[in-house]
């Protein structure tokens, strides 16, 4: 009976490739551990004219190959999303158990079998391609442990019939994740490992699986109380013009306090009135407070004239703003900007004297104050834009948010004669524009109730009002654009 020392068997395999598309990593927050697990199908190619070439070097020809090239596979992981894009993920894996058996002349057979199980480390990057649905890829290194096992029949002997080796190597893997909630995911997945055996082959494993990935933090729980039904009016609050809200983004996104001057002027005219000065004075004030602030300088008029002339008359008004500014104020002329509307942005319907007269007017828009105490703007109306977070399809207000809602009731504590509006607005991603208006007024109500509920302001100062998509700032194709649009504006008004 010839003596076999060492039969090598190794295995290769080609990936199943996966296109990258998109999930669910951007849709919780943008940083967080989470764990979770896969289970699939493990898959190696054996190489069979190596097994026969090796046997053939022992004297043996090979008169069959029986290959056992699936198993069930596994992996347990765990991770910490460092951002939307990037996460670091370690974990352990168990790719099953594969093997083969050869028969032999003269008559024999060689069985081979190998375990192959280890511990990883990943870094993995992530491209959100929507708010649920993100594709991943990953690359990183392995510790695996191979255990071999050879066995004999017939004429075959086999001298080591069970060598182990335990040694470094790497895998790389894409994948697909969908979020089914903010905290529990689903993948899908395929990853090859490279596997160094027991007698110095080299091989891929693949593993194509499925699983579940759990995200700690992701859920917040619920705390404004219920709003009352929409109003029916509210659907065509939505259709009537109104003037755009321009907030200019800065680094601390959770505040950011504008001051809207509403300047009016008469048919045709350019000039600005005595009166109208002392509001441009408490603009001034405001600027002057606040030296990091810009300011936009829009110029409206109502619809009597030509389209082309009315353009050129706001403008004619938006420019006397800002020359009044820098000549009285010493504005720096850097900070503002004059823009002319025309008549396209009407507040007030044009077919009566009085909506022709509030179309005539100027709106000054200036952006990114970080507080209101301290500033008195009897003659002129206050808006604060707070970019409260929402939730896709929510209106609950979270934690965080408190103190942001605290300086708004001391602001109407000390000012007892001002009323506020609380304006809410959504992203345009609802089923339908009532769905939208309905959540927007469901926002704007539970930041009322806080104020009522939490801070003591009488509910007879406040008011709600819903306005789904209409008054968009932002666009909705990114994922900061539609949380952008998600938000609230605190109008504060005050007494003539």
């Amino acid at each position: 009976m010839k003596s076999l020392k060492l039969i090598r068997a190794s295995g290769t395999l080609s990936l199943v490739a996966l296109s990258a598309m998109a999930g669910s990593f951007a849709m919780a927050d943008d940083s967080g551990w989470y764990v979770g697990g896969n289970i699939g199908q493990s898959r190696a190619k054996i190489d069979d004219p190596k097994i026969a070439s090796s046997l053939l070097g022992e004297g043996f020809s090979t008169s069959g190959i029986t290959d056992d090239d699936r198993h069930v596979g596994f992996k347990l992981f765990g991770g910490y999303l460092f951002n939307r894009h990037f996460a670091l993920e370690g974990g352990y894996f168990d790719l099953g158990e594969f093997g083969y058996t050869a028969n032999t002349v003269p008559a024999g057979t060689l069985s081979g079998e190998i375990k192959l199980k280890g511990v990883n480390l990943d870094a993995v990057g992530i491209l959100p391609f929507t708010q649920k649905f993100s594709g991943f890829g990953r690359v990183g290194l392995i510790y695996a442990d191979a255990k071999d096992r050879f066995t004999g029949t017939g004429a075959v002997n086999v001298t080591d019939p069970d060598p182990g080796k335990r040694r470094a190597s790497y895998s790389f893997g894409v994948g697909l994740e969908y979020d089914v909630i903010e905290s529990v995911g689903l993948r899908a997945e395929a990853q090859r490992y490279r596997i160094n055996d027991a007698v110095g082959n080299k091989g891929d494993i693949d593993l194509v699986s499925v699983g579940v990935v759990y995200r700690f933090g992701g859920d917040t729980p619920a705390r404004a109380a219920t709003p009352p039904p929409l109003p029916a009016t509210a659907a065509n609050a939505v259709m009537e013009p109104v003037p755009t809200l321009v907030v200019v983004p800065v680094p601390a996104l959770l505040q950011q306090y504008c001051s809207i001057l509403d300047i009016q002027f008469e048919v045709d005219e350019d000039d600005i009135q005595r009166e109208e000065k002392e509001k441009l004075g408490v603009l001034g004030t405001f600027l002057n407070k606040y030296p990091d602030t810009t300011a936009v300088i829009e110029g409206h008029t109502d619809n009597v004239g030509t389209s082309e002339e009315n353009v050129k008359l706001s403008q004619r008004r938006a420019d006397s703003v800002v020359s009044y500014l820098e000549g009285s104020a010493h504005i720096a002329p850097s900070r503002l900007k004059a823009v002319g509307y025309g008549e396209t942005r009407p507040l007030a319907d044009n077919r009566t004297e009085d909506g022709k007269r509030r179309n005539r007017r100027i709106d000054a828009v200036v952006a990114c104050a970080t507080d209101i105490q301290g500033l008195t703007v009897l003659p002129a109306r206050l808006t604060m834009a707070m970019l409260i977070e929402f939730d896709q399809n929510k209106a609950d207000i979270r934690p965080q948010y408190r103190d942001e809602l605290r300086k708004v009731a001391d602001f109407l504590k000390a000012n007892p004669s001002v009323s506020a509006t609380v304006e809410g607005h959504t992203g345009n991603l609802q089923a339908s524009p009532e769905l939208g208006m309905e959540i927007s007024q469901r926002r704007a109500q539970n930041v009322v109730n806080y104020l009522v509920d939490d801070f003591g302001i009488a509910g007879s100062r406040l008011s709600a009002e819903g306005f789904g998509k209409g008054r968009r700032f932002a666009y909705n194709t990114s994922l900061e654009g539609q949380q952008e649009n998600r938000r609230v504006n605190i109008i504060f008004d005050y007494a003539r």
